[in-house]
């Protein structure tokens, strides 16, 4: 007989990256039950995606329903440590977005909990997984082809839409802050390909330069990262033109003993048309790889974990360091501005 659909809720969906979660699964096999939310104005939302799933009367109706195995979604980042606690403690595995806490006191409430009832508590990067150039990065430098990887310099321009961004987005104590968010997709890559299994951060740094009305907002941050693999470095930004029309020119570069990579994930702004490009220089010379034929399987993976409790996806602990790494990052960053800039820059010269 085949195996019964694994069963998801969506709970939270203030950002869209709920959509990643809700995809992922339903390509996969599973089955979405139903969702919810505290904000019903965001519901129109959810149901144009997905008109025939009901909503729950309440979070507590999903936690009770011990039919669903697992929960998705993205509310606003300083509730989801509430959220994935509850879940766990409702015997509900979690698939995380980032950022997953606002605060390193809630990630210890997290893993606590986690091994105390041996949940799932996963981390999912679409930066990495929904990325074909990214996953035939990993294939090849499993096969050797840049040698060991010793050093990742990642780049992750946005495009800020701040017209269209809730209040909240420009709160760090709420939305997490810059590298709390999309510098964690950076981390999760420098451990992924450096193979770090430790880590620490040497030196981080977060600012405002061009978003005066937004004065608690963050649109430029910075990481230099020392792993027990390899080192590591990256800058993420709110500056990307909304004229490119992709997230961001996200591009992420691996330095091997024999070679290295280039990875631009979105968009080859002066080179070849497409969405993903990987290029490797190596002993054979420069080559733009073709991705077009990998999968993107890390859904099917995810649920492969959650029926047989192993760790095909992510393992545990890159999950918890990938989100303790980059919530220190965030809280330990100095705080630098345009004018503090400016003022140093004249000095110098």
């Amino acid at each position: 007989m085949p195996a019964q659909p694994v069963k998801f809720a969506i709970i939270g969906f203030d950002h869209n990256h709920w959509r990643n979660h809700a995809r992922i699964l339903l390509d996969a096999g599973a089955e979405l039950a139903t969702y919810y939310t505290d904000k019903p104005e965001l519901t129109a939302e959810f149901q144009h995606f997905y008109p025939d799933v009901p909503l729950a009367p309440s979070m507590q109706a999903i936690l009770d329903d011990e039919t669903i195995a697992v929960i998705g979604g993205s509310a606003m980042p300083a509730e989801r440590a509430g959220i994935s606690i509850a879940a766990m403690r409702h015997g509900k595995d979690v698939l995380v977005d980032k950022p997953a806490v606002t605060t390193l006191e809630q990630l210890e409430d997290i893993e606590r909990v986690q091994r105390e009832t041996g949940r799932l508590w996963r981390f999912y990067s679409n930066e990495h997984w929904d990325r074909r150039c990214t996953i035939k990065a990993g294939e090849l430098v499993a096969q050797g082809a840049i040698g060991r990887v010793v050093q990742t310099t990642g780049f992750g321009p946005h495009t800020p839409r701040m017209p269209t961004r809730p209040k909240w987005f420009s709160d760090h104590k709420i939305s997490g802050g810059i590298i709390g968010d999309i510098g964690a997709h950076q981390i999760e890559q420098f451990l992924f390909f450096t193979g770090s299994k430790t880590a620490s951060i040497v030196t981080s740094a977060t600012g405002n330069f061009g978003h005066p009305d937004y004065p608690e907002f963050e649109d430029y941050g910075e990481a230099t990262l020392e792993g027990d693999g390899g080192l590591g470095w990256f800058r993420v930004d709110w500056h990307g033109p909304e004229a490119i029309r992709v997230p961001g020119d996200i591009r992420l570069f691996l330095l091997g003993t024999e070679g290295y990579m280039e990875m631009r994930k979105y968009i080859d702004v002066a080179g070849p048309a497409g969405a993903e490009h990987l290029y490797v220089v190596n002993k054979d010379g420069a080559r733009l790889i073709d991705t077009r034929d990998v999968q993107l399987d890390f859904g099917a993976r995810f649920l492969a974990d959650v029926r047989n409790r192993t760790e095909a996806s992510i393992t545990q602990e890159r999950s918890f360091l990938v989100i303790r790494l980059a919530t220190e990052a965030q809280l330990r960053a100095r705080r630098v501005g345009g004018r503090e800039l400016a003022a140093a820059g004249a000095q110098a010269r």
